[in-house]
């Protein structure tokens, strides 16, 4: 399927949380909550600012949100591939979406999130796979500790 507009303006924010979460010293992970084409919310990975280990990017997009009646009507852009808590929380929320930048330098849990009913799109944005890289081969160590290696 091919993105929309909408998508692809709502990915790039997502990109730009990234971002601005490398510039801070932290993991480049960036996310976006949005209703249609109404943002509501967005964040990015916290885990080093905030010393919060389970403050990744999608979690810290739907932190923001704030309680919601419904996700079903939502679609969540996330920069890289969403790690299994992340995972879990998609399908725990009933969002029906999810719109990956890239999965080549993490592969997540595309799979299990379609066997869940989850509509999956990875673009494989070229501005995604260049920040993750950059980070990786910078930190090695924070990436790491990030997706919970040795």
């Amino acid at each position: 399927m091919a993105l929309t507009d909408t998508d692809k303006k709502f990915l790039r924010v997502a990109y730009e949380e990234a971002l601005a979460g490398f510039e801070e010293g932290g993991c480049p992970i960036g996310s976006v909550l949005a209703r249609g084409d109404e943002l509501v919310s967005q964040g990015r990975n916290q885990r080093v600012q905030g010393g919060d280990p389970i403050a990744h990017g999608e979690m810290d997009a739907l932190r923001k949100a704030g309680r919601q009646r419904t996700y079903k009507d939502t679609t969540l852009y996330t920069s890289l591939s969403p790690c299994m808590m992340c995972t879990g929380t998609i399908i725990q929320f009933g969002i029906p979406r999810v719109v990956v930048g890239e999965n080549q330098t993490f592969g997540g849990n595309e799979d299990f999130l379609r066997s869940r009913g989850v509509e999956v799109e990875v673009v494989d944005d070229a501005d995604c796979i260049a920040l993750m890289t950059r980070f990786i081969e910078e930190k090695p160590e924070l990436w790491a500790e990030d997706i919970a290696e040795d």
